[in-house]
């Protein structure tokens, strides 16, 4: 793995798109699926192998393995392998050992952000993890950026907490664009109580964002979803803004039914990537506790339960999804959430069900999902990558320098990229 890293790492970023865009379109029988609708392991014949080898996992396993991608790795490859050489197929698979090869940390200023008896009182009201998060992009941003004092545009900015911040480390001047009213208020609260040259603007990012996008500007967002990054790196490209910092998060949250590629190079792909393909790299929680895994692991039974009712009665076998729930929910029957679950979609129930016997399905059913997932998980990193090296690759046919890394361990989020790009 060592010489294929070393190999890897020196390609150029369109370079390193080229071969997962390869590898994700050669496997993508495995990974572009929609687990809930299929009743078989949908590739077993092509795969028997690795579908022999899902079903001798425990299920007390899944939950462990998902959480590893190393593991994970080391469970399903040699099955896999197996099933490209007996069907003579010239996959790559060592990119999929690569993804556990964290990208290189980013430079961080070494200058502490704020003095220690600042630091407490500052961040009293933002959460910890958050908190070192922001801290974190912060120090990535000053340390790429050492030599500049740009003012920052904060992009769907929330309270301005990052923005606040940046003022508060480098006296730099920060306008914070945000679209809720109330989180506008709230950090103008927060701005004035120490006096920082921090501004908020109340305007839509899509509609009203890009006449605060200057040249002499640095751009910032952390984790903003979708198409509200997207629309940043457009805009900031055609306005020639000089710095951009970013994180991206919730790569689904698109309008379109497809992903439509940023880069020259991605349009080329033909890979076709709905926002259900999308949500595949944030299926990946470090964080989650064991009382959420099981609410979590019971709400996709009782789903998939209530799936086998709902074709009962409509005589048909398309999925049909239902609502979001409270959590509270699952607090009470599977019946109740069926009869819920009815009216939601405008079904009416017969008289008599064995709610014992379709619960008993719905846990045969998440058996087989969780295997569909675990497998499609293997490609998961992958997919982010190529997500992530198309916006790389768009800055840099834009002409902007642009570096890929992390500003944090995945332990703290596993959102943790980090994209620099200047221009000189």
């Amino acid at each position: 793995m060592g010489n294929t890293a070393t190999k890897i790492k020196n390609q150029s970023y369109k370079a390193q798109w080229a071969s997962i865009d390869t590898l994700l379109y050669q496997s993508r029988v495995l990974w572009q699926v929609m687990a809930f609708q299929c009743d078989t392991l949908p590739w077993d014949k092509e795969f028997p192998a690795l579908a022999k080898r899902v079903w001798q996992l425990e299920d007390a396993q899944l939950e462990a393995l998902d959480k590893s991608p190393k593991d994970l790795l080391l469970a399903l490859l040699p099955a896999l392998q197996e099933d490209c050489q007996q069907s003579d197929l010239s996959w790559d698979l060592s990119l999929l050992s690569h993804m556990l090869i964290p990208l290189e940390s980013a430079i961080q200023s070494d200058i502490p952000l704020l003095p220690s008896s600042d630091e407490a009182h500052f961040s009293a009201h933002i959460k910890g993890r958050k908190w070192q998060q922001i801290k974190a992009f912060s120090q990535s941003v000053f340390g790429a950026l050492s030599y500049r004092q740009l003012p920052v545009l904060e992009w769907c900015a929330g309270k301005g907490h990052l923005g606040r911040l940046m003022a508060k480390a480098k006296g730099v001047r920060v306008l914070s664009l945000e679209r809720q009213n109330n989180l506008c208020q709230a950090g103008n609260t927060f701005a004035q109580k120490w006096a920082l040259p921090q501004a908020f603007i109340c305007a839509d990012a899509f509609s009203e964002g890009r006449e605060y996008i200057k040249e002499k500007q640095l751009a910032v967002a952390l984790h903003a979803c979708g198409d509200l990054h997207i629309s940043l790196l457009k805009s900031a490209t055609e306005r020639n803004t000089q710095a951009i910092a970013l994180s991206p998060c919730c790569y689904h949250l698109i309008k379109e039914n497809l992903y439509h590629p940023l880069s020259k190079l991605a349009q080329m792909s033909d890979l076709q990537l709905s926002r259900h393909d999308l949500q595949l790299p944030l299926q990946h929680s470090v964080i989650a506790s064991e009382k959420q895994n099981e609410y979590r692991l019971k709400e996709i039974a009782w789903r998939l339960g209530f799936d086998t009712l709902q074709k009962q009665i409509r005589g048909s076998q398309d999925y049909l999804p239902v609502p979001s729930i409270k959590q509270s929910q699952l607090n009470g029957s599977f019946s109740e959430f069926c009869r819920w679950a009815a009216i939601q979609k405008g079904l009416i129930l017969p008289d008599k069900v064995n709610f014992e016997a379709l619960l008993h399905q719905g846990y045969e059913r998440q058996r087989l999902t969780r295997r569909i997932d675990l497998v499609a998980h293997l490609f998961r990193g992958l997919l982010e990558r190529w997500l992530l090296l198309d916006r790389v690759c768009f800055l840099q046919e834009a002409g902007y320098q642009v570096h890929l890394s992390r500003f944090c361990d995945v332990s703290m989020t596993p959102r943790n990229a980090f994209i620099m790009a200047s221009r000189q």
